[in-house]
């Protein structure tokens, strides 16, 4: 039996409606007439009409009025409309179209063919495309089908307490697509995006459109830390597919924006915060799923007037003037005052536990300076790449990250030492800097790019990091492989045609040898160049060697682009090349360190310099070890040795500056207890040997770095003597002082980014 359709006829010819009438009538239709559109907009407040019927030519309002008023009104604007009318010109029939009419027919026409209309409307109903349930390109739920899943979702998470998350995806490449690939390239990439966007898709989980650019992800019943597993985990899906549109191969960087339900009070908000969060997420480029943050938000807001700048700038520095001297206070208080409070109380209750923590005082400190010759050692071994690798040279990249106010006046020379590295095959040059300000250095560098076609300026609007910097400039590279620098290195001519050679050889990364070029300038620059011939000569092969993996440095490393397109850098992390290198490892692939492979660079030439650029060397290695140590050793991929190297390399680097002084809190404690330093027996065979053997290590790291050095550096002896001095009287507790008090400030989310100065 035939649904009784209701059909509205507008038409003001009598003998025209009666003739649409009878016939629709006939039909089984229910039929409803009117002479004009304000007639019909009567009719239509008095019932819902499932088709409407009109005539353009009216009187009071005709038919083009009445499709407009129709179509604006969310009430009446999904009512399919077929316009009957004699009125047969290509520009009545596009204005027809265009207002939203659903079918145009010519007067005269056959009755049967209004017919064969009717029933093809009604039984196959148009729908506006922002009320269909599924979005036409992707097959996701349109914007407002998601909406309103996302209002009942937000409604009965508040009533249930059980927290959910709201998720904005968008592919940083948006904006360039169209330009680089053409206009379809984007309805290609979004059914792509859609597909992996579905895979492994939960019963509650739901994916839908947000406008053209932007995917919106629904996570009921998700916590946050399950949240940015799951976003993690397609995030790496995403940027590892192989897009293709309009014929292009395509990688693409999605970003990751998401809020909780319990981050906002009203679904207003809860959108708004998660659009904020992608907005940062887009922003770093880094593949990390950003949740909304309240410091989102402070960041974002107007920037004060510039008195207010400057005397909050003062605070702040004023503040951080006397958190540093309370902050060393503490841990002398934690690391000595406490531990003798410790002893004290023990023996006061009968229970001397001093001799039991001597003993593992004298094991850890013997058993780091055993590990620290083992590794000098092994670092003597010296290996070279193949000859000629048996894949041919491929495109290779460079990408200089550059902070222009603080490298201004170094810059173009090393732009000008980039430009006179010798490879085989198509080289490219990419300076990825970052500056607040217009500077004169930036026409000398376009002017450079001009002048070669290899050198590349990219300035990244709204960075604030090299890893954001770094990000934003993969889009550019053209490059197999690519080695990333600070910008105040000089790679040597043949580089990267060793880097290939060892990339050819199946590792995924290959960190150079950084060498100070500076040392003469200051007693602090000349400390640098010897510590750096040490860590990048001899601990850091030696290392690799004892324990299968290396570690990226940060600068005159090598990737395989693919790789360094999957694991980005994160500026969240103080020491990104640390966090990027664990990453790598954890992926499965090998960090290959080379002594041979040089680059050189500026030190620090002064004491202020040098603290600053340590501390966040400590704290942001205190940040990997609390991100990745549990991970690295619950894992089955790592095998004994390496967990082993892990422990060495991200725990005990938090624990040694704390056990390395606690030799003063335990004398202190036998002073007191036996009255004076003359009570005590000093000549004890174990610490005697014990003491000798640690100290050892100054002079034996200050040998294995003359041994590994490069000449430039071996030729000042007197260097390596100064050294030996420093590090055995100071400069190690500097160090172990510096990680102590990384510690404390990372525990207090004092995390200050301090530029360090360049200089020649």
């Amino acid at each position: 039996m035939m649904q009784p359709y209701n059909i509205l006829v507008v038409e003001d010819d009598a003998s025209m409606q009666k003739i649409i009438v009878t016939m629709l009538s006939r039909s089984g239709y229910q039929v409803t007439v009117a002479s004009n559109g304000h007639e019909a907009l009567t009719r239509i407040s008095e019932f819902f009409p499932d088709l409407i019927i009109s005539d353009i030519m009216m009187p009071d309002m005709d038919g083009i009025s009445l499709l407009d008023n129709l179509r604006s009104h969310d009430s009446t604007r999904s009512i399919p409309l077929i316009l009957v009318t004699a009125k047969a010109t290509t520009a009545n029939i596009i204005e027809g179209m265009q207002l939203g009419a659903d079918d145009y027919l010519v007067k005269p026409f056959v009755m049967s063919e209004l017919l064969a209309r009717v029933r093809s409307k009604l039984e196959r109903p148009p729908v506006p495309s922002d009320l269909l349930p599924r979005d036409r390109q992707t097959g996701l739920l349109t914007e407002r089908l998601f909406q309103d899943e996302l209002d009942r979702e937000f409604q009965r998470s508040k009533r249930s307490g059980v927290d959910g998350c709201l998720v904005y995806l968008s592919l940083v490449e948006w904006g360039s697509l169209r330009e680089k690939v053409g206009p379809h390239a984007e309805v290609q990439v979004a059914k792509q995006l859609a597909s992996l966007l579905t895979v492994d898709l939960r019963s509650l989980d739901l994916v839908g459109r947000s406008g053209a650019s932007n995917f919106c992800i629904l996570l009921p019943e998700t916590s946050p830390k399950a949240a940015q597993k799951h976003l993690e985990a397609l995030s790496q899906r995403i940027v590892r597919h192989d897009f293709i549109a309009a014929g292009e191969h395509l990688r693409l960087t999605p970003a990751f924006g998401f809020s909780t339900f319990a981050d906002g009070q009203t679904v207003k908000e809860l959108k708004d915060h998660a659009l904020s969060a992608l907005e940062v997420a887009a922003s770093h480029i880094d593949l990390y799923p950003k949740r909304y943050t309240l410091e989102m938000v402070e960041k974002s807001k107007a920037r004060p007037a510039a008195h207010q700048i400057t005397w909050r700038s003062r605070l702040r520095y004023l503040q951080s003037q006397l958190n540093l001297p309370w902050q060393i206070a503490l841990t002398v208080m934690i690391g000595m005052v406490v531990p003798y409070f410790i002893y004290t109380w023990f023996d006061s209750i009968g229970c001397d536990i001093s001799q039991a923590v001597y003993i593992i005082i004298v094991v850890s400190l013997s058993l780091t300076a055993l590990l620290i010759w083992v590794e000098g050692f092994l670092s003597l071994k010296k290996t070279n790449p193949s000859d000629e690798p048996k894949i041919p040279y491929p495109p290779a990249s460079a990408i200089i990250a550059a902070y222009l106010p603080n490298e201004a006046l170094t810059v173009v020379e090393t732009v000008e030492a980039f430009l006179r590295i010798e490879y085989p095959a198509d080289f490219q040059i990419i300076l990825a800097y970052n500056t607040p300000a217009d500077l004169p250095v930036e026409s000398t560098l376009r002017e450079i790019a001009r002048r070669d076609p290899r050198f590349t300026p990219l300035r990244i609007q709204n960075s604030t990091s090299k890893a954001q910097n770094v990000n934003a400039a993969l889009a550019e590279v053209r490059g197999e492989f690519v080695g990333v620098f600070d910008a105040d290195h000089h790679p040597m001519r043949e580089s990267f045609t060793r880097a290939w050679r060892w990339l050819a050889q199946g590792f995924g990364v290959v960190q150079g040898h950084c060498v100070v070029r500076n040392g003469g300038i200051s007693r602090i620059s000349q400390t640098v160049a010897i510590e750096f011939e040490l860590i990048y000569g001899s601990s850091h092969p030696g290392r690799m060697r004892l324990y299968q993996f290396g570690i990226f440095g940060g600068s005159n490393g090598y990737w395989r682009t693919d790789l360094l397109r999957e694991t980005r850098m994160r500026s969240f992390m103080l020491t990104e090349d640390i966090d990027s290198s664990i990453r790598v490892i954890e992926k499965g692939a090998r960090i290959l360190s080379d002594p041979q492979l040089l680059s050189r660079e500026l030190a620090p030439a002064t004491l202020s310099a040098l603290w600053n650029q340590r501390m966040r060397w400590a704290q942001g290695w205190h940040q990997v070890s609390i991100r990745h140590f549990w991970k690295a050793i619950r894992s089955r991929r790592f095998s004994l040795r390496q967990k082993i190297g892990f422990f060495w390399l991200l725990a005990w680097r938090e624990f040694y500056p704390w056990i390395s002084i606690q030799i003063f809190p335990l004398v202190a404690y036998w002073v007191v207890k036996y009255g004076g330093l003359d009570k005590l027996d000093w000549l004890i065979p174990i610490f005697v040997l014990t003491t000798l053997f640690t100290l050892s290590v100054g002079p034996g790291q200050a040998v294995f770095s003359y041994l590994v050095s490069v000449p430039e550096i071996k030729k000042h002896k007197s260097w390596f003597f100064f050294y030996f001095v420093v590090t055995s009287l100071v400069y190690s507790e500097f160090k172990n002082l510096i990680s102590r008090v990384a510690q404390i400030k990372e525990i207090l989310h004092e995390r200050e980014w301090r530029v360090t100065p360049r200089v020649k």
